[in-house]
């Protein structure tokens, strides 16, 4: 008996091709990650030394040099000094070194989560409501509107960085965390909006026809029967939102100089004896990924199920 074969399935050597390529494409990927993450537990010579060293002693010294700002002293006043009274000074000691006090990278990574974070809740929050209204309503304009709203991310962030620089100079919002979180905003809004129209546009309006029936209000129907049809699509938006104020430089660089730098301007300034200090640049780099990676695996259920929201249908 014959067996039909699905055209539409692809053959087994197709599919090990394709896993194969999969493969090879996340490795490439991984390495500059699993890069920085060796190198920040590496210690400065071993970080630059020539022919790159595979295998290494583990040494804490970048994340101690991270979280510190250190002082050198001729090998007499090193003498002169009491002993090391933690694992830390003594390691900065063996660096011919005294820790002079806190390094400012604590504050600039918090302002990176209130800004990245708080940009990103005001930009689901606004692109959910102005979603639904060009999804649910007659707007009168509503594709001149769609477009000018995406118009606003066709331009290089450069291009409107001296106008925003001279206007935020003006109005007092330099170097503030409300700014910057406005900023991000504004910038993201245009883009939750486009993705979270297309999510509501999938959401039969029968359902809130007949909440509604039922004695629901419009602002009820929308809060307990649209949100949680919409939370893959809210969910993957709040990824993409965050990924870009969590990574931003340019505006931070231009806009930020203490009260509100985040860590992205901060991290390569970081100085050590002779150039760069390069472990302590990848631990900060490699704090720096954690709390987007963990949102985004936490959320990541909902991100897979968001990128094939609406694409089969019945």
């Amino acid at each position: 008996m014959n067996q039909t074969t699905d055209p539409l399935q692809p053959s087994s050597r197709m599919r090990w091709l394709a896993g194969g390529l999969i493969y090879l494409y996340a490795f490439i990927t991984l390495i500059p990650l699993v890069w920085i993450f060796v190198t920040a537990t590496r210690t400065p010579n071993d970080a630059i030394a020539y022919p790159p060293k595979l295998v290494t002693a583990p040494s804490p010294t970048g994340f101690v040099n991270l979280f510190t700002t250190r002082t050198r002293l001729s090998n007499e006043d090193l003498a002169a000094l009491p002993p090391p009274a933690t694992w830390y000074d003594n390691l900065v000691r063996k660096q011919q070194m005294v820790i002079a006090g806190p390094s400012s990278f604590i504050g600039r990574y918090v302002n990176s989560l209130i800004i990245g974070f708080g940009s990103t809740l005001l930009s689901v929050v606004l692109g959910t409501l102005a979603a639904y209204g060009f999804s649910r309503f007659r707007v009168p304009g509503k594709s001149d509107l769609l477009f000018f709203i995406l118009s606003t991310r066709m331009m290089p962030p450069i291009a409107v960085a001296i106008p925003i620089f001279l206007m935020y100079r003006a109005v007092g919002l330099s170097d503030t965390h409300l700014g910057m979180i406005l900023l991000y905003t504004v910038v993201n809004l245009s883009l939750a909006v486009w993705l979270l129209k297309g999510f509501m546009d999938e959401i039969p309006r029968e359902y809130e026809e007949a909440a509604m029936i039922d004695g629901y209000t419009r602002v009820q129907a929308f809060y307990k029967i649209v949100l949680p049809q919409a939370a893959t699509g809210i969910a993957s938006t709040a990824i993409f939102c965050l990924i870009f104020s969590w990574n931003e430089y340019a505006f931070a660089s231009l806009l930020t100089s203490g009260n509100a730098q985040t860590a992205p301007p901060f991290i390569p300034t970081i100085i050590g004896e002779g150039g760069l200090d390069w472990p302590a640049m990848a631990s900060g780099t490699a704090l720096f990924l954690l709390p987007v990676l963990i949102f985004t695996v936490l959320l990541r259920n909902h991100l897979l199920r968001g990128i094939t929201f609406g694409a089969i249908r019945k």
